[in-house]
C-alpha cells in the first residue's frame, strides 16, 4: 500500500457497515455509547466495543479478557477514518491484555474496519448516560479512577435516542434542546423536503420547535431542529410517528418546488445557521 492511499480522502468512511448512521451519531453526536461487533476469524473472531471517546481519548484498549474497545471519537491519521480505526484494532489485538494505544501508526497493510470486523452482527447501539463503560470488568476502583470518571461523566450532555425516529438523537444543550437526525440523503434533498414542509407549515416538529439547520458528517446529512426547553425526549416521541411520515414523503417527492416552495426555500436557506 504506498503512502498516498493511507492520505485519500474517503468521504464516507462507514459505507457499506452495519448501522452506519449510528455510527455517525456516535462520532459526532452522542456523548456516550457503545456498539458490540466482533473481528473476522482472519483477525482471531474477538469481541470489538466500539465506543464513543476513552481515557485520554486512547484510540483503543485491549481488555484484561482479551477483548478490544476502540474509541470512534479519537483522532486518527490519513483520509480514511475506517482505515484509522481497524488499524487501531489491529494493534490493539497485538497487545498484551490490560493495556492501551495511545498511537495509531497506519503500516503497509492497513485494514478497514469493513474488512477486520465481522459485518454479520446488527451492530446495535447502546446510549449511556455515564462513562462506565470505561471501567474493565476486573480493574480495581481506585479513588483516581473514580475522579476521572466522574469529571468526564459532569461534561456530558444529556443525550437520548429517539423512540420512533430511528437515528434521531435529542440533547439538553442547556439552555436549549434539540433534535439531530441522521440520514442518508444529500443535504439539498433535506432542505428540499425542509421547504416543502415549511410551506405547508409543517417543518416543526411540535409547538415551539422550528428546524434551524443541517450539515454533512462522515458523508451523511444531519438536520438540526430547535426545541423549546422542557420539550423533552418525551415531546419528540409523541410527534415522532407524524413527523416521520410527513418528513419522508416530502424527503422522497420528485416534483419541482412549486413557485411558492422555491420562494419558501430562499427564505430557509438564507436564515440557516451554519453548524458543525
Amino acid at each position: 500500500m504506498s503512502p498516498t492511499s493511507h492520505d485519500a480522502l474517503v468521504l464516507r468512511p462507514f459505507e457499506g457497515l452495519p448501522n452506519e448512521r449510528d455510527l455517525v451519531a456516535m462520532r459526532q453526536l452522542i456523548p456516550a455509547a457503545t456498539m458490540a461487533a466482533k473481528t473476522t476469524a482472519e483477525y482471531g473472531a474477538v469481541d470489538v466495543e466500539i465506543a464513543t471517546i476513552l481515557p485520554m481519548a486512547w484510540p483503543a484498549v485491549r481488555r484484561t479478557d482479551g477483548s478490544v474497545t476502540v474509541g470512534i471519537q479519537a483522532g486518527y491519521p490519513g483520509g480514511d477514518l475506517s482505515r484509522g480505526i481497524g488499524q487501531a484494532i489491529k494493534q490493539a489485538l497485538a497487545l498484551e491484555p490490560g493495556n492501551p494505544i495511545t498511537t495509531v501508526t497506519l503500516d503497509d497493510e492497513v485494514p478497514r474496519l469493513q474488512e477486520i470486523l465481522d459485518l454479520a452482527g446488527d451492530f446495535a447501539i447502546t446510549v449511556h448516560d455515564t462513562f462506565e463503560f470505561w471501567l474493565d470488568p476486573s480493574a480495581e476502583r481506585t479513588p483516581e479512577i473514580e475522579s476521572s470518571i466522574q469529571q468526564a461523566n459532569d461534561s456530558i450532555m444529556p443525550t437520548r435516542p429517539v423512540e420512533g425516529l430511528e437515528h434521531a438523537y435529542w440533547v439538553d444543550a442547556g439552555p436549549k434542546e434539540h433534535l439531530r437526525w441522521v440520514l442518508e440523503a444529500g443535504e439539498e434533498k433535506v432542505i428540499d423536503a425542509v421547504t416543502r414542509l415549511h410551506a405547508r407549515r409543517e417543518s416543526g416538529i411540535g409547538e415551539g420547535t422550528k428546524y434551524v439547520g443541517s450539515f454533512r458528517a462522515e458523508g451523511l446529512a444531519i438536520p438540526v431542529w430547535d426545541l423549546p426547553k422542557g420539550f423533552g425526549v418525551e415531546g419528540v416521541e409523541a410527534e415522532a410517528e407524524d413527523f416521520r411520515a410527513r418528513f419522508v414523503e416530502a424527503l422522497e417527492t420528485e416534483e419541482p418546488l412549486t413557485a411558492l416552495e422555491r420562494r419558501a426555500r430562499g427564505g430557509i436557506v438564507a436564515r440557516q445557521v451554519t453548524l458543525r
